[in-house]
């Protein structure tokens, strides 16, 4: 007999009733320090009495009115957000792979509008992830997720994920633009080099593409920038990005230079609930936080922290762990066991992590960790690696 709710996840059994902080509360009392974050989505940690206070606020005036009409929140977001990127233009929508589809849409809508409307493959990159729509399956190509949803759409050719001269030999009269997140999340926290994620930029300007990052992960503050390509002093053209963007609540944007979104005109692309006034409030919120004079510093000195003791845990557990990877408050343990015992182990210690692809384990905590949550972490993760020793 089927559950009332789809079984297309393999749940732990466990139910939270509340969260505070950095800490989730079980119905059975127990406290849990979240450095999973719910799948890096809750940046500001739980129910932060700013965003709770927004989205208060908005619920007892509007819910929704829909895009049939201006929404003056999504006007206020959509201008932090132009002030703050690359992006002269922004699209409100309601989860990450939503927001990725809309990137490939107007990757393709570019050249089509610029009368070249052969020009509609997108490089990608092996081991990428960038959604679960049909679209964004096949971006990511990864036979486990692609598996019994036959036939994959077409309009993707595949590249070794850091390898320039690869990619440079894929371009064809019919590519209209490259894809590639800055850290592979999915994939197993893999960080892109500064000198490939320029040279990408290098490549599209000399063949006229669009350059498209997926920081849906990488994105609002989880690396220490407020996004990740800053890091490259390079720009992208089009954008797509979500989780930490509502902390918690489902939001999605795709941000792109006035160039490649010139196709975009009015009926090319909707949301019924896309940037609705609830969304936006609270997406508002989030960038009062984020934007805050010290907060990306913040950010910046946790990652540094929690890297170095990551670094010590390596040097501890040799036989356990590889290696650790990735940037800011994105990072990855690479298992040499089974990635699940370790978030297994330190959920029963009383730590949350999520796996990852490459048999990694993703420390994604709230971006308002603190040096004693980074202890706590730490102690767990040392027990749990000894006990699984033993």
């Amino acid at each position: 007999m089927i559950p009332a709710v789809m079984p297309t996840y393999a749940r732990a059994d466990i139910v939270f009733e509340r969260g505070e902080g950095v800490y989730l509360y079980a119905t059975d009392g127990r406290r849990y320090l979240d450095f999973g974050a719910g799948v890096a989505v809750n940046s500001l940690g739980h129910a932060h009495p700013h965003l709770v206070g927004a989205l208060k606020a908005q619920a007892e005036k509007l819910w929704h009115c829909s895009n049939l009409y201006r929404v003056a929140g999504q006007e206020k977001v959509a201008r932090r957000l132009i002030e703050n990127s690359f992006a002269d233009t922004v699209f409100f929508c309601n989860s990450g792979a939503e927001a990725m589809e809309g990137v490939i849409k107007v990757m393709r809508k570019y050249h089509h509008a610029a009368g070249n409307p052969q020009r509609n493959r997108i490089i990608v990159a092996e081991g990428a992830f960038h959604g679960r729509t049909l679209a964004t399956l096949a971006a990511g190509g990864q036979a486990k997720h692609l598996k019994g949803f036959d036939p994959m759409m077409e309009g993707f050719d595949r590249v070794a994920f850091g390898n320039l001269n690869e990619l440079r030999n894929a371009v064809g009269p019919a590519t209209a633009g490259i894809l590639v997140e800055p850290i592979q999340g999915e994939g197993g926290i893999r960080p892109a080099s500064m000198d490939y994620l320029r040279g990408l930029r290098t490549v599209a300007d000399e063949f006229g593409l669009l350059l498209g990052f997926d920081e849906v992960q990488t994105g609002n503050g989880r690396t220490g920038k407020l996004f990740a390509y800053e890091w490259a002093g390079i720009t992208p053209d089009v954008m797509g990005t979500a989780k930490g963007l509502g902390g918690g609540f489902p939001v999605g944007a795709i941000l792109a230079t006035a160039k490649a979104a010139s196709g975009m005109t009015a009926g090319t692309h909707g949301s019924t609930f896309g940037g609705n006034p609830l969304a936006m409030a609270v997406v508002d919120a989030v960038l009062d936080l984020l934007l805050a004079d010290g907060f990306l510093e913040h950010v910046r000195q946790m990652g540094k922290l929690l890297w170095d003791e990551l670094g010590k845990l390596v040097d501890r557990h040799p036989a356990k762990i590889a290696e650790r990877r990735g940037a800011g408050l994105m990072l990855g343990l690479k298992c040499r066991m089974p990635n699940a015992d370790l978030v297994k182990a330190a959920m029963d210690g009383g730590l949350l992590l999520v796996a990852a692809g490459d048999n990694t384990v993703r420390l994604v905590p709230p971006l308002i960790v603190e040096p004693t949550h980074i202890a706590e972490a730490v102690e767990v993760l040392d027990r749990s690696l000894a006990q699984l020793a033993a």
